[in-house]
């Protein structure tokens, strides 16, 4: 009987299925923990922060807007006040950036500080008429002079070419810096979101819910799904060595018993190793000298 093949146990994991096996594991633990868990897990820090600046906003007094006409990430959501008047000439308006899931237009006017600066000013927004592609009806800003309070807010980065419809200027982002080019009114880099009841206001635009999400769970889960992609391929890989180790144990008691079956056997009488088959694994067979005997003989 030939003997069974001593082959390393490493070289099985060699074979293009296991190689990939790994590929993709190590891939996807890496995305998941370097790229999808930080993603989610700034997104978390960052609305936690917004949270505490709006709830703080509105535990104090409304800060002067002079004072923040150079406001920094830390500084956006302050409640501000400003004296001042519209220009209600160099009106911009705001198009799909829908308000509550609803398609809504919004105004952005200049507002000339009595210091003689310029702040562009969200006067907040109005339903879209025709199925989002109309206009209303807007009523204008007031030209006298007015204090209003608001929350300093941070330009968009980028801005994307304005329109001239339906007899306006209008924008798809709110860029201070393309506001400026537009009106050919020199801004300040933050603009100022209206609060409700405040002079020129129109519907002012919700706040945000105070609500966290879910976040920070999601970039827990990610972390958990990184560590468990490897942990689950070395647990198949621990498998399958033990699988191999017991298959080749059986196999060398098989090895065993036929040979001294072979040598117990009457000369010229076939060895009972050669006349049935061993249990397959993925599909091989090997000689079983088991299979060869009566049940009296077996047990």
């Amino acid at each position: 009987m030939t003997e069974p093949k001593n082959t390393p146990i490493w070289r099985t994991f060699l074979t293009p299925g296991w190689v990939l096996a790994l590929v993709f594991a190590v891939a996807f633990s890496w995305f998941a923990i370097t790229w999808l868990s930080p993603w989610q897990l700034g997104k978390d820090h960052d609305i936690q922060e917004r949270n505490e600046r709006i709830e703080k906003a509105f535990e104090g007094e409304a800060v002067d807007v002079d004072k923040l006409l150079d406001a920094s990430a830390d500084d956006e959501w302050t409640r501000v006040t400003m004296s001042g008047h519209y220009l209600p000439d160099q009106e911009l308006i705001l198009r799909l950036r829908p308000v509550e899931g609803a398609p809504a237009f919004q105004s952005l006017v200049p507002f000339q500080l009595d210091s003689g600066e310029v702040i562009l000013v969200n006067r907040g927004w109005v339903p879209a008429d025709d199925g989002g592609t109309a206009v209303p009806e807007i009523s204008a800003a007031p030209s006298e002079p007015v204090t209003l309070t608001g929350m300093i807010r941070l330009s968009d980065t980028s801005a994307m070419d304005p329109l001239e419809e339906q007899g306006y200027t209008m924008v798809q982002t709110i860029n201070t810096q393309q506001a400026s080019s537009l009106t050919g009114v020199d801004m300040a880099a933050p603009y100022a979101q209206l609060l409700a009841d405040q002079p020129g206001v129109l519907n002012s635009i919700p706040l945000p819910v105070l609500d966290r999400g879910n976040h920070l769970s999601y970039g827990l889960q990610w972390i958990a799904f990184g560590i468990m992609a490897p942990a689950g391929l070395a647990y198949f890989i621990y498998s399958e060595v033990r699988e191999r180790r017991r298959y080749a144990a059986e196999q060398q008691e098989m090895a065993a018993l036929a040979s001294s079956e072979a040598a117990s056997a009457p000369s010229g009488e076939p060895s009972p190793a050669s006349a049935a088959p061993a249990r397959a694994r993925y599909g091989r067979t090997r000689s079983n000298p088991w299979a060869a005997k009566s049940d009296e003989e077996r047990f």
